[in-house]
């Protein structure tokens, strides 16, 4: 079976790449930094084994110039050069003449950062003596401010992504007095200083140059991380050049990949980015200015998990390289080199590699693996991920933003596409699209990836994830991370063997199922539909075809507020409200019914009124729920308690309400047994398991509903298990598994 891996991309047309400036020039400016030295190139004899080759070598950025990463080369020249301009003193200023005439000009220097080049940028003011503001975006962690405010930088935490915080920083130092931006991504109209940004990163190729002919020896392949593309255009500007041939290899992120698709694209493509450990590689848009020289001189790229640059990291600390994430990620692009099957012609068995290390250890939070498609695994991977709804209960709820992450992460690492639907802030859903070869019928698995309360589990560890005995625990491990799971599992079968469907497979992990059911309106307000869905919860794997719907009413009893004393001139509204009851337990005997479902029902659901003992109440609000059949309506039951409270009006003395309001409501579900999708679903069902059970309803509310109002037709299956919303909970994996095979199955004949 092929792996659905997100491939390297080789590109066969690279070539030289003109450098017109001198850089030496920039090796001599960084000479006069305090402390400047050459940081160390270091063997790794058995990396170059496994890739045979004849020698590795990492660069470590672990300590240039008292700071744990490279970005000072870049942030230093590139900031001097820019107050060279803004001043007008000579270019050849020594560091000195250029930190007075910055001081006389009161300039601040303003830029928008993830990390690494904000916190380089900020120690070069301190060196100049002038201030820094620095832009981060939303997705950066605590440690990476309080470390680029140790530099004694001001810190503004955007509520955007990278490129939302750049603008931030742009506008305010365009509208700050001596307000200078320097950005290492160049866009129109911004194009000078992260060219000499780049320049700046020269010096790393000089010493690598210089630190290899030491040893008698010169680079074929260097390795480099890429974020904007800053560094990478030094690398390829310096590999490329002159009398040299040595191939470039890149790497990114799985999930900001925008080098990567941009070359597979043949022009700069911007991609949505989201929460990486690599966070001084989450960009999602090149620099303007790099684009043509990287095409030209990029062998080849690839992208990695947060996890492979995790056990990177992991392996170079054995070695005494104390690396972190955006360190990790050339080694793990390099085991990803390893392993393909065809080896480039510039990878020879004499060949020399270098790759960069590019920032030193740093906290970060261990990140799960993404690689794992069995479906167990999956579900157990998922099950220890908080995403406990918090709109549901008193209980701080973590929301879905950290399953989100997952989910798309995992989609981005095998290449797939992922869709953020984010409506509200906070509470995201994920949208994987499988493309087939065209002409075929679409299918959604819709899996809400949101539980209930963690604070009702009280039967061990909420998020273990556990497997005993065939059963995996955990709060939302069968309601629904299994079924999510199901989903993924299924849908990466398909990808990887190798034969496409003609129809597209949409998977849709969807937020805040557990109360308003926001994420599933937001897929379908944005556009995402097919021709019928599978929605994956618990049930048994019994095939249900049909659910209840609810509607909320609220109802004001009105009554006159008095002293409890004056009964001549109060109305007891909590009293009256009594009538209301007895009147609404008659009216429930004789709701409508269905043939799959039963019986409509209603219960109050909250009664609210008075204000103390000692007053008469002025109103009782009265809260009730009906579970509703296919033949019910809101409008309907509105109609029967407009009837229902005149006729209570003009029986009962002193009996007045306000009209009923519906607060909210979700429709039932329901599908003929000779509706096409379900016999196609019964047919391989049967096909998988040997037979397969008739189609049968249930009391409870799912997505199927929304899902079926908008015409698109939905089954609900899914694993056994018990526990819902229970102190235990537990699914079933030999069950999942079986679900998984349903689902292959189901893709296959319905997506033909």
């Amino acid at each position: 079976m092929a792996q659905s891996r997100r491939p390297i991309f080789f590109n066969n047309k690279t070539g030289p790449v003109q450098v017109d400036s001198d850089l030496s020039v920039v090796h001599q400016f960084h000479q006069q930094l305090p402390n400047y030295s050459r940081t160390p190139l270091i063997s790794l004899d058995e990396v170059a084994k496994k890739l045979k080759v004849k020698s590795v070598f990492v660069k470590d950025e672990s300590s240039r110039l008292g700071l744990p990463a490279f970005k000072i080369l870049g942030a230093s020249w590139g900031s001097c050069r820019a107050i060279i301009a803004k001043t007008g003193i000579p270019t050849d200023s020594p560091l000195e003449k250029i930190a007075q005439a910055a001081q006389k000009e009161s300039i601040v220097l303003f830029t928008a950062s993830a990390g690494n080049h904000g916190r380089a940028l900020a120690a070069m003011a301190r060196i100049l003596g002038i201030q820094a503001r620095i832009y981060v975006p939303r997705t950066v962690n605590d440690e990476a401010i309080r470390l680029i405010s140790s530099e004694g930088a001001k810190v503004t935490v955007s509520k955007k992504d990278y490129d939302g915080a750049m603008g931030e920083a742009w506008d305010e130092a365009s509208t700050t007095q001596g307000g200078l931006f320097v950005q290492d991504t160049a866009f129109e109209g911004y194009e000078d200083i992260p060219k000499w940004i780049v320049e700046g990163y020269s010096t790393l190729l000089s010493e690598i140059e210089e630190q290899l002919e030491e040893e008698g020896l010169k680079a074929d392949l260097v390795v480099t991380p890429v974020g904007v593309g800053s560094l990478a255009h030094a690398v390829v500007r310096h590999c490329k050049s002159k009398d040299r041939n040595c191939a470039v290899m890149s790497v990114e992120p799985d999930t900001a990949a925008c080098l990567y698709k941009s070359l597979a694209a043949g022009k700069s493509t911007p991609v949505l980015t989201t929460k990486t450990t690599m966070e001084g590689m989450n960009c999602g848009t090149l620099s303007s200015t790099v684009f043509e020289d990287l095409q030209q001189g990029i062998d080849a790229s690839a992208t990695v998990s947060d996890f492979e640059s995790h056990q990177a990291i992991q392996y170079l600390a054995e070695r005494t390289v104390n690396s972190g994430p955006c360190g990790g990620a050339s080694l793990a692009a390099l085991w990803r080199l390893a392993d393909t099957p065809s080896r480039p012609v510039w990878l020879a068995e004499d060949a020399v590699v270098v790759i960069f290390s590019t920032e030193g250890l740093r906290d970060y939070e261990k990140p799960l693996d993404v690689s794992s498609d069995d479906p167990v695994q999956l579900t157990q991977i998922l099950t220890t991920i908080n995403s406990s709804n918090p709109d549901l209960s008193e209980a701080a709820g973590a929301g879905e933003t950290a399953i989100a992450n997952y989910v798309n992460a995992w989609l981005q690492h095998r290449g797939m596409e992922a869709h953020w639907v984010e409506a509200q802030s906070g509470r995201p859903s994920v949208v994987g699209v499988l493309r087939g070869t065209g002409g075929g019928k679409n299918l959604m698995i819709n899996g809400h990836i949101d539980t209930v309360s963690l604070s009702t589990y009280t039967s061990g560890d909420p998020l273990s994830g556990e497997l005993r005995d065939d059963r995996i625990y955990g709060r939302g491990c069968l309601d629904m991370k299994a079924g999510v799971a199901a989903g993924m599992a299924a849908m990466v079968r398909i990808a990887n063997s190798g034969t496409r469907p003609s129809g597209n497979v949409i998977l849709a992990a969807v937020a805040d199922e557990e109360n308003l059911s926001k994420g599933t309106e937001a897929v379908l307000e944005a556009g995402w539909k097919a021709d019928a869905a599978l929605v994956t919860e618990p049930t048994l794997q019994d095939i249900v075809t049909s659910h209840k719907g609810f509607v909320w009413f609220e109802i004001d009893v009105l009554g006159v507020a008095a002293h409890g004393s004056l009964p001549e001139e109060g109305v007891d509204a909590i009293l009256l409200a009594g009538y209301l009851q007895t009147a609404l337990l008659d009216y429930a005997k004789k709701m409508p019914s269905d043939p799959r479902l039963g019986q409509a029902s209603l219960h109050g659901g909250r009664i609210v009124g008075g204000e103390e003992p000692s007053s008469y109440p002025a109103m009782c609000t009265l809260t009730v729920e009906f579970r509703t059949v296919p033949s019910q309506s809101p409008e309907s039951i509105m109609a029967d308690l407009e009837d229902l409270l005149s006729k209570l009006a003009n029986k009962i003395p002193n009996f007045k309400y306000s009209s009923p309001r519906i607060t909210f409501s979700r429709p039932p579900s329901g599908l003929a047994d000779d509706n096409s999708f379900v016999q196609s679903f019964i047919a391989s069902a049967a096909k998988t398991l040997g037979n397969a059970p008739s189609p049968t309803g249930r009391a409870f509310w799912c997505d199927a509903g929304l899902l079926n109002q908008a015409g698109i037709p939905s089954i609900v299956y899914g694993p056994k298990g018990e526990g819902l919303h229970a102190k235990e909970e537990w699914v079933s994996a030999s069950s999942i598994r079986e679900v998984t095979n349903v689902l292959e199955t189901t893709i296959r004949d319905f997506c033909a």
